[in-house]
């Protein structure tokens, strides 16, 4: 599909997109105002025969991410020259730019003879009205700037065995997204991609200190120009306390898969590192030597506790080669001799995001990490977005965090220099889906994606890549070049926790059955992740639910002495 406009696609089928708003790691996302339909804007004139360049002032019609459809001033009801541009561009202007810049306003020659004193027209027309900030490009243009550059050496997944980190060098920045190259890549073609706001990079160092698998490099030195990234240009995790109740090993809970993005499966906690971080396991997917743990920090958005897709009508994915089903935590917990990792332990904010259901955006394929593609909201749960991917088929949709640094706004490629992907046409459908059917989801050598690849057009080649959602590994034995790092600090012997509490505010996490785009902490009840709680671990979780089950005994007991009275004395007047 080459020419792909997001305008006609949007007025096509009536669509709507995300608001910039919605995305803070993007351009402007935190300063992007009130800008809304009928603000007033100077743009370059098209509907003119003169050789010189001129303007005219526009009004904003519709906004979609970073997309305006504009109409110029004059054409009242008639749509006939209507225009889409971003916003952001460098021929947008605030209303009064032209008589600063010495610039000429030329009404469109279509409406020419409609006024006799055009002048008095744009007096009578933009009294009242809003413009940009007079500021506004030079707010674009800082928004773009980025602190990591070219030469900066940072601690990375190793995209091969994901279960381990390597040191790579960055080789270029567009749109805040790195191109890293390994350090050992002798003719730079090694790369990996990711935001510079990624979990999965960190600076040198990291690995050894929370006690992180590290691949050694062959390197001994820093080629000429590398230079360590400042920690403090790295994205800041949550400060959390491992000396009470915690995280411990062996603890079931629910993951996404990050080798699956479309599923979220029961997992297994199996080490607990220094910082909050923990290694984590599919279970029935894992290999004896740990090669396909993979890392999340325990605020994670992405690990979830026992009962959360039952509650919210997620479709949990069992450990493969489980056939007890339909799946149950209750009777697994109690097979496999483990415990759940306590609710209050997970990350509960949500915050108000501003995302619903059907708004439109430009999504990072987490599986084909090169792409950028046309996408779609298609169910929200808290924080949680279903992100479907324009044109495929829901198999390959993704579970995606509302904060995640792979999601922008739509026009956001066109700003940046970005490659983005079309809809998929249906002939590129079936002659992909035919060769990915033939390849089942497996725990291969690279991290190349689940089930799809996309092709890209011929001859091109996308601008930039990007990151994968989580640290994980897909290997089954250790090189030599692996290092394990030394023993992560020491955590004071716990024991597993029986409680369960409710959330104490209306920000925690309240598990509900409903679904779609519902207000953030307003569903289910204070008693939801209490007794869903209780039902996975077999343990009352708290003095109100031990005071029920107390008198519901002493009623049971009663009742049961009542009724063994009756019966006596019955049995006592028959037989005489």
């Amino acid at each position: 599909m080459e020419g792909f406009s997001w305008g006609n696609y949007i007025n096509s089928n009536s669509f709507l997109a995300a608001p910039v708003t919605c995305f803070k790691h993007a351009p402007m996302g935190t300063c992007w105002g009130d800008i809304s339909e009928h603000v007033r804007v100077e743009v370059p004139n098209t509907d003119c025969s003169l050789p010189t360049k001129v303007f005219w002032i526009a009004g904003i019609i519709k906004l979609a991410g970073y997309n305006a459809l504009l109409r110029y001033e004059g054409f009242e009801n008639d749509s006939g020259l209507d225009f889409w541009c971003n916003i952001c561009g460098s021929d947008i202007h605030p209303v009064g730019w032209c008589a600063a810049s010495g610039k000429p306003l030329v009404p469109p020659r279509t409406i020419q003879h409609k006024y006799t004193n055009w002048k008095a027209f744009l007096v009578k027309r933009l009294t009242g009205a809003k413009t940009l900030p007079p500021d506004f490009s030079q707010k674009v243009s800082e928004s773009m700037q980025y602190p990591f550059k070219p030469c900066m050496r940072v601690e990375v997944v190793d995209k091969r065995h994901l279960c381990r980190t390597r040191v790579a060098v960055v080789e270029s920045v567009i749109g805040g997204r790195l191109r890293l190259v390994y350090e050992e890549s002798e003719d730079r073609t090694d790369d990996f991609w990711c935001h510079m706001h990624s979990p999965l990079i960190h600076h040198i160092g990291w690995s050894r200190s929370i006690g992180h698998r590290f691949k050694r490099s062959d390197i001994t030195k820093k080629q000429d120009g590398h230079f360590d990234t400042p920690p403090h240009l790295f994205a800041k995790v949550k400060e959390v306390d491992q000396s009470g109740e915690w995280f411990k090993e062996r603890m079931k809970l629910e993951a996404i898969d990050p080798l699956n993005l479309s599923t979220i499966c029961v997992a297994t906690i199996r080490k607990v590192l220094a910082d909050g971080y923990l290694m984590i396991g599919i279970d029935g997917s894992e290999a004896a030597d740990g090669s396909d743990w993979f890392c999340y920090h325990a605020t994670s958005p992405s690990i979830f506790p026992v009962g959360f897709c039952e509650i919210n009508m997620i479709e949990l994915t069992p450990p493969r080669g489980y056939t007890k089903l339909p799946f149950k935590w209750f009777d697994y917990l109690r097979e496999s001799g483990s415990i759940a990792a306590p609710v209050k332990l997970f990350n509960k904010d949500v915050p108000n995001h501003g995302f619903r259901v059907g708004m439109k955006l430009e999504a990072v394929d987490l599986m084909e990490p090169r792409l950028i593609c046309v996408a779609t909201v298609t169910r929200i749960i808290h924080r949680l977005l279903r992100i479907h991917f324009d044109g495929w088929e829901e198999e390959y949709d993704q579970w995606v965090d509302c904060e995640s640094p792979d999601l922008y706004p739509v026009g956001w490629c066109q700003l940046t220099g970005y490659q983005l992907q079309p809809p998929a046409s249906q002939s590129s459908r079936e002659s992909q889906s035919a060769s990915s059917k033939q390849k089942k989801k497996a725990k291969s050598q690279q991290y190349k994606g689940h089930k799809k690849k996309r092709k890209m057009p011929v001859g091109k080649k996308p601008v930039s890549l990007s990151s994968l959602p989580m640290t994980g590994g897909v290997r089954r034995s250790f090189s030599g070049d692996e290092e394990l790092t030394p023993p992560y600090r020491a955590l004071p012997a716990q024991t597993a926790p029986e409680a369960f509490p409710p959330p104490s505010t209306s920000r925690e996490f309240r598990p509900s059955l409903k679904t779609g785009n519902e207000s953030p902490g307003t569903a289910g009840t204070a008693q939801g992740p209490c007794w869903a709680g209780w039902r996975a671990q077999g343990a009352l979780c708290c003095d109100r639910c031990r005071l029920i089950l107390f008198l519901l005994l002493l009623f049971l007991n009663s009742f049961s002495l009542g009724l063994g009275s009756h019966f006596t004395e019955t049995g006592h007047q028959g037989s005489s």
